[in-house]
């Protein structure tokens, strides 16, 4: 007498439970955070204190479409991408 064959969905449920963990555990989270990042982007405006990605902090002085212009001393200003700030230490007119 042979033993039965295990249903293949049985088999499956542990690898759908993983999917799930690994969804709401990493996945979810790093979208909203994404989402997060892209709206505060989307708000900077004049005056606005910030930190770069690679650490340079400074005041926006200039907002374009994709770039922006930053005063990181006295008569030093850089133009940088957007999506280059990390994060915003200061707001000028946070958004309502």
């Amino acid at each position: 007498m042979q033993p039965q064959a295990a249903n293949p969905i049985v088999n499956l449920v542990p690898l759908i439970l993983i999917f799930v963990i690994f969804y709401f555990m990493l996945i979810r989270p790093q979208r909203q955070k994404e989402k997060e990042h892209q709206k505060t982007l989307k708000n900077l405006s004049k005056n606005d204190e910030v930190v770069t990605s690679s650490g340079i902090h400074g005041t926006i002085v200039n907002v374009k479409e994709k770039t922006i212009t930053l005063r990181i001393d006295d008569n030093v200003k850089i133009e940088l991408e957007k999506n280059c700030v990390a994060f915003v230490k200061k707001q000028l007119n946070p958004a309502a």
